[in-house]
């Protein structure tokens, strides 16, 4: 090798090195500078909700929510209904489709095993499918948003909604509604410590609710300063949650616990904002079906069934409360 060689070699390794070594240098090895990360992304779909100019008043007291249409006998054996009935063209068809989600831990949700879906709203949908067939598993799922669960009754998209939905007058004006199978109360979830500890305490924090349910409307009316960040689902807001792009979760009681379950660091806190039983949502031209429904609750409360649910799938909430007692009003 010549020496003009050797020393181009030379000069090389060094430049080399030099790169290697910038290369490999991390702003966080600077002393006294912190590091610095991109923000993370927001769930998809998440957003601002801005304020409206009106806030909506209280929910209406001229109706009783929660009164149902009364069963007017015995649900018949699988089969044996009247061909005219709406239940029996359900059985034609061999499946029932059912409205709901694949994020709200412990209703409904994905089994981490076996991908089946879940929970105790999943269980309420295939006992109305065994009083129809005289099996549980002729159901069809219908992955729904929070917002899509009225359209999809309108349209005739699914039979029912099974989604954890609060039966209110003014939902009662669109769909129709069984007797309630669960009560709720809207409370408040946060990160223990977080100062938060009431509706006034959300004042200039950020609020994660799920578009399309009353809990939204109900923080912007009892705490119009609050920031609300509005996702698809409630899964989202654990997540927006825990990546500091909200302060807090406020919906029924019984879905953050779910969201609790998930994560030790956070806390429910605060007293009832809010009433909040669930019922089937049915279409509104469709009480054959919603007397059917009302038929399965009733065998259900009366035979423990109910109650099989709520400690396989809710005892983390405490003990069993019993199922809310049937109203009709007929």
């Amino acid at each position: 090798m010549t020496r003009i060689g050797a020393l181009r070699k030379i000069t090389l390794a060094a430049a080399l090195v030099v790169v290697t070594a910038t290369s490999c240098a991390a702003p966080s090895e600077v002393p006294g500078i912190p590091p610095t990360y991109p923000p993370l992304p927001l769930p998809s779909g998440a957003e601002v909700v801005p304020h409206p100019a009106t806030v909506e008043p209280p929910p209406s007291l001229d109706c009783d929510p929660t009164a149902s249409l009364r069963p007017s006998a015995p649900n018949p054996p699988p089969g044996e209904l009247p061909p005219d009935n709406p239940v029996a063209e359900i059985y034609e068809r061999g499946r029932l489709i059912v409205g709901l989600d694949a994020g709200s831990n412990l209703f409904s949700f994905r089994d981490p095993i076996s991908g089946d879906l879940v929970g105790f709203d999943v269980d309420i949908a295939r006992e109305i499918a065994r009083d129809i067939f005289g099996d549980p598993d002729r159901v069809e799922f219908e992955i729904l948003t929070s917002a899509q669960r009225i359209s999809a009754l309108e349209s005739s998209q699914v039979d029912v909604v099974v989604k954890t939905m609060t039966i209110t007058c003014e939902r009662r004006e669109l769909v129709e509604f069984s007797t309630a199978y669960f009560q709720a109360y809207q409370r408040i979830l946060t990160v223990s410590g977080s100062g938060i500890s009431s509706a006034e305490d959300l004042a200039d924090r950020t609020v994660c609710v799920v578009k399309g349910t009353t809990s939204l409307t109900r923080i912007q009316r009892l705490q119009p300063k609050a920031t609300v960040l509005g996702v698809a689902s409630w899964a989202d807001c654990l997540v927006a949650l825990q990546q500091q792009q909200a302060d807090a979760i406020s919906t029924d009681d019984s879905i953050l616990g779910g969201l609790n379950a998930q994560d030790p660091y956070l806390e429910i806190v605060g007293g009832f904002l809010s009433s909040e039983p669930y019922g089937v949502g049915v279409n509104l031209n469709n009480p054959d079906l919603v007397r059917f429904v009302n038929n399965t609750l009733e065998r259900i409360r009366a035979d423990g069934t109910w109650n099989q649910f709520y400690q396989q799938w809710l005892s983390v909430l405490g003990p069993s409360p019993g199922p809310p007692p049937a109203r009709y009003r007929d």
